[in-house]
């Protein structure tokens, strides 16, 4: 009898430990395989991180090639770009080198489960130059390339003879959920370890200046207000401007123009705001898509049009018990992950599939080393209530450290854990290239 071929799409948080635990399991009897654009994953939520230059990428990459080769998966590099549902092939991409040389072929992969778990991409709405002025953090790259954008910045600044022009050294953030504001909390720590090494001719208080754009009337809309207001306090008295109730019109070379005709100066913009799944999903193989470009599923996370087509995390549309959609967080792509790999293992033994409900555990959102990671916690306490300060910091590590113990198991956490606390004695507090 052939083996039953298991295709994962999307080696994010939720597609690679999926991959892992499908691998440890069922490895042996079935061909699971993953596929991704990237060979190595970072932990999606620390991209901010990396961008700041708090966190050394290299020590907390995983391997896509050395990680299946652990796990009994196998890894194909290459980007989806159809999906033959008739003949149940995915269709991927010709990968090419730096220096445009192909690697690998177009090629197909056959399945019998496919799940499309591809994430997300910032939803820009149309503004006028966000495609040529503004950086995204959307990958690795993406994070790599502000930093080294915001090192250079200084080291040109440092260097300059001449007076700044009003855009230098001025750091604009459109958005103001999660990611925009854990980004500015960081930058504001890690820019001054950065001129502290050496590049004395820059005052950080009186010549860097981060701002955070919203359209909404306060950070973290989507949040309860008692915590964005209390982020809000903490980014005022660390120097972070920001700009509530305020729409971008457009964005310039050197700065960003607000609906109201105001001019913000900057040198750097980042897009922070809204999320669409990747446009490639929209009408998919007939598939059914929303208006964001995700899958629509069903409550067993099976796409609505196709049994053997399953969709989760950021790029599907699961209903929630509230009547919304379930929130493209990590905690989400999380359960969705352990919700399949126990569907997929009822799916060889031709057990019926459950149905997946979403258990909201609230919301963290880290503000760097400073005291305050503030926390909403929801359904873990059945209501809500707001912590911050140590105990808050520690359970936005812990769902950090539960995404590693599902990819490593707890012996290989706990060493890695124990060399980089090594590490930071030994090297710079804050990467400098």
């Amino acid at each position: 009898m052939s083996r039953h071929r298991v295709v994962i799409v999307g080696g994010g948080a939720g597609g690679l430990e999926l991959a892992t635990r499908l691998g440890d399991t069922i490895g042996r009897r079935a061909d699971v395989t993953l596929l991704d654009r990237n060979r190595t994953h970072v932990w999606k939520p620390k991209l901010h991180e990396i961008a700041a230059g708090s966190m050394n990428m290299a020590a907390h990459e995983v391997d896509y090639l050395a990680q299946a080769h652990r796990h009994r998966f196998r890894y194909c590099i290459g980007e989806m770009i159809g999906l033959d549902r008739r003949r149940r092939e995915v269709h991927v991409a010709a990968y090419h080198d730096g220096d445009g040389r192909e690697v690998t072929p177009r090629r197909a992969f056959g399945y019998d489960t496919l799940v499309i778990a591809v994430g997300s991409q910032s939803n820009d709405f149309g503004t006028p130059g966000v495609g040529e002025h503004a950086m995204k953090l959307e990958s690795q790259a993406d994070a790599r390339r502000f930093h080294a954008s915001m090192v250079n910045a200084c080291i040109g600044a440092h260097a300059q003879t001449t007076p700044l022009r009003p855009e230098q050294l001025k750091i604009a953030i459109i958005g103001g959920g999660a990611t925009g504001v854990e980004l500015a909390a960081e930058l504001h720590l890690t820019t001054r370890k950065v001129v502290a090494y050496g590049l004395d001719r820059v005052d950080p208080d009186k010549d860097i200046k981060v701002s955070v754009i919203e359209a909404a009337d306060r950070v973290l809309p989507a949040l309860p207000p008692r915590l964005s207001h209390a982020t809000q306090a903490l980014l005022a008295k660390l120097g972070v401007q920001v700009h509530t109730g305020a729409r971008v019109a457009e964005v310039l070379r050197d700065g960003v123009q607000l609906a109201d005709g105001c001019v913000l100066p900057a040198e750097l913009v980042v897009w922070a705001a809204g999320v669409k799944a990747p446009d490639f999903l929209k009408n998919l193989a007939g598939l059914e898509s929303n208006r964001i470009n995700q899958l629509v599923v069903r409550p067993t996370l099976q796409t609505t049009r196709d049994d053997d087509v399953f969709a989760m995390g950021d790029c599907a549309a699961c209903r929630w018990a509230d009547g919304g959609t379930v929130p493209p967080r990590a905690q989400a792509a999380h359960q969705q992950a352990m919700h399949l790999y126990r569907q997929i293992c009822r799916r060889l033994a031709g057990k019926p599939l459950q149905n997946y409900t979403y258990r909201d555990f609230g919301s963290l959102v880290s503000l760097g080393e400073f005291s305050t990671v503030g926390n909403m916690m929801g359904g873990l306490v059945g209501g809500s209530l707001m912590i911050d300060g140590t105990i808050a910091r520690l359970m936005y590590l812990s769902l950090y450290k539960l995404h590693e113990l599902v990819l490593h198991g707890p012996v290989k956490v706990a060493l890695d854990t124990l060399a980089r606390l090594i590490a930071r004695h030994t090297q710079p507090q804050v990467k400098l290239h």
